[in-house]
């Protein structure tokens, strides 16, 4: 299996705290690079994978998953997790913006959004 990415994901729990967050992290030289309104990535321009997103909501699933791991193959992370017993948060999904992804509970009760971007 290969990870290419892990992302910690930040819920903002107010309108105001959207601004702050991505002005403070720009401070530590973040620069923001996708908005879909709910959701924005900032990531380094030196290191475009060292990256922090903000959600305000999470449109097509039951929860702000905490962090966010990119895989190689998800349907085979997938097979690998449910064999484990781990509890699925959401079942795999295409979406829109080109991602696959379930969600898993970690043993410390986060969630974490495993995806892949379809080619």
């Amino acid at each position: 299996m290969t990870v290419r990415r892990i992302v910690p994901n930040i819920h903002v729990q107010a309108e105001g705290q959207w601004n702050t967050s991505r002005d403070f992290y720009g401070l530590l030289g973040f620069e923001e690079v996708m908005d879909m309104g709910w959701v924005t990535t900032l990531a380094s321009p030196s290191n475009p994978t060292a990256q922090i997103s903000l959600f305000t909501e999470e449109r097509t699933a039951p929860v702000v998953p905490d962090l966010s791991v990119e895989v190689e193959d998800v349907d085979q992370v997938y097979a690998q997790v449910v064999a484990s017993g781990a509890e699925i948060v959401r079942e795999p999904q295409d979406e829109e913006w080109g991602v696959r992804r379930f969600f898993v509970r970690d043993p410390n009760g986060r969630v974490v959004n495993v995806l892949t971007h379809r080619s």
